[in-house]
């Protein structure tokens, strides 16, 4: 018989814990979903900011306001008609607007029947009609004698 101590066998190595998947694969659907929702979102917002931020053009127009009427479902706005003409007897030219401001709007109601001055704005490319049907907008009145 040997002096040796009876060997104990060594434990087993744990196999290594498998990889943890990374941050973006854990989460692939919410970040796929938030990009589907976020980047049209914001792109449209950019989009709203610069046609309704920036002026295309603005003048006046001078006529008979023969239509004034608050539209729309959830947006709502006045849209209105003026028949302009430059001879009596003429046909006259109809000038499509919209108004956002209901004080303007009332102040365009109070001149009925009486010829006005329009203030207006030309925003182009607003991408929905919720912020008025026309690409004119009205920002002032003025009543003519």
């Amino acid at each position: 018989m040997t002096d040796e101590a009876p060997s104990v066998a060594a434990p087993a190595a744990a196999p290594p814990p498998p990889p943890r998947p990374s941050l973006l694969r854990r989460h692939w659907g919410k970040l796929t979903l938030l990009t589907i929702v976020l980047v049209p979102l914001t792109g449209m917002s950019l989009w709203l900011g610069v046609t309704l931020g920036y002026t295309y053009s603005e003048g006046t127009r001078t006529g008979f306001v023969q239509k004034l009427s608050n539209k729309g479902w959830l947006c709502k706005t006045w849209e209105g008609e003026l028949a302009m003409t430059t001879v009596p007897g003429t046909a006259p030219q109809i000038f499509n607007f919209s108004v956002r401001s209901d004080s303007v709007a009332a102040e365009i109601e109070k001149t009925a029947g009486s010829q006005v001055t329009l203030y207006y704005k030309e925003h182009r490319g607003v991408p929905t009609s919720c912020f008025g049907e026309t690409q004119y907008f009205v920002d002032g009145v003025r009543g003519t004698k």
